[in-house]
């Protein structure tokens, strides 16, 4: 299968579904990571610019930890909005990755990147499938299946299905810590570790028989309907 996980911003998809995506890739199918933002007023020290370079890069290593391929938008961070332009960039990026399954955001984050970034993930995957929508890309002969992956820390998300990531939540540890400037920025802002606050949420979610570290998930209600949680790893 093809596999296509958005993330407002660069760290968003490892904290909250990369175990999922390291399962899916060491099974053979194909990863795509499409980052919106370029994390670019994530430091307390660096330039917009400088952060931003350092940020692809660190999202650039993330990916090849899995073999996944890497789709940047560049949007700056803290000001994704849903218009015309980004719905047609975002179409041309979703049918480049051409996939069967789309990992987002929930519509109902905390944070206002990551609702926007899900309110057009999900607006463009009937879109993606129009002809007479022209981009660079062809349009895809089938309407992608689209989950919803957890919010961070868990918070009012309430999970439909579960993916056991005990056996690749290393692997997810090892994405997470590519993104050294993010551990940073939340070392100065709330005194957290990045690493730290992916494993409690996994392991909370992991409380099912045998099963010590999960990811959950939900899939988008919609018409039609072309898949379901038999897709997930």
């Amino acid at each position: 299968m093809r596999i296509l996980a958005i993330g407002a911003h660069p760290d968003d998809v490892e904290l909250c579904c990369g175990g999922t995506l390291a399962k899916y890739a060491g099974r053979g199918d194909q990863v795509t990571i499409l980052i919106a933002t370029n994390g670019n007023v994530g430091s307390p020290t660096l330039t917009m610019k400088e952060i931003a370079d350092v940020r692809y890069k660190e999202a650039q290593a993330s990916a090849d930890v899995i073999g996944a391929d890497l789709i940047w938008l560049n949007y700056d961070d803290e000001f994704l909005f849903h218009n015309r332009e980004s719905r047609m960039t975002f179409i041309n990026a979703i049918r480049k990755a051409n996939p069967d399954v789309m990992l987002v955001h929930s519509n109902n984050d905390y944070h206002p990147d990551h609702r926007i970034c899900s309110e057009i993930s999900i607006d463009c995957r009937i879109p993606v499938t129009v002809p007479l929508i022209v981009t660079e890309y062809p349009a895809m002969v089938k309407i992608p299946h689209v989950f919803m992956y957890d919010n961070v820390g868990g918070i009012d998300f309430q999970p439909e299905a579960y993916v056991d990531i005990t056996d690749t939540i290393q692997t997810k540890a090892k994405m997470l810590k590519c993104h050294a400037s993010q551990d940073i920025w939340l070392q100065h802002m709330y005194g957290s570790d990045i690493v730290a606050n992916m494993v409690r949420t996994s392991s909370f979610r992991g409380q099912g028989p045998g099963v010590k570290y999960a990811e959950g998930f939900r899939s988008l209600p919609m018409f039609p309907i072309p898949g379901g949680a038999h897709l997930l790893p």
